[in-house]
């Protein structure tokens, strides 16, 4: 018996150091969108309207990513108020999908930014 325990907590010690040093992956890039962008309609007419962009990692993940997004330029007309909203959709452990939307009268003609991915 124990030798059992005394196994089961080597195991255990053995587990909880090497979990302790596994290293976390972080990736980053750039993404953008403008009218250069297939199927780009935030500059057109009102109401809600979207555009996607997909974003291939360069690396793939062991599991799937915690992603983060920053909107590091915005050009929007300034007659009317600039609503917008940028979500990563999509993240799997190869790739994720940026969806930008706006809604209402607001007119986009470019907006980008970073992203930043990080797992195991």
């Amino acid at each position: 018996m124990k030798k059992i325990l005394f196994m089961v907590t080597i195991v255990l010690a053995i587990g909880m150091i090497t979990s302790s040093f596994a290293q976390t992956k972080v990736l980053s890039g750039y993404w953008g969108a403008s009218k250069t962008v297939e199927g780009y309609t935030l500059a057109d007419n009102s109401g809600d309207r979207s555009v996607t962009i997909t974003v291939n990692f360069l690396e793939p993940f062991e599991n799937k990513p915690e992603v983060t997004l920053a909107v590091t330029l915005l050009d929007a007309t300034a007659e009317k108020n600039v609503r917008y909203k940028v979500e990563a959709l999509s993240v799997s452990r190869d790739a994720m999908t940026i969806k930008i939307s706006t809604w209402a009268d607001t007119k986009i003609f470019g907006i980008s930014g970073y992203w930043l991915a990080h797992g195991e």
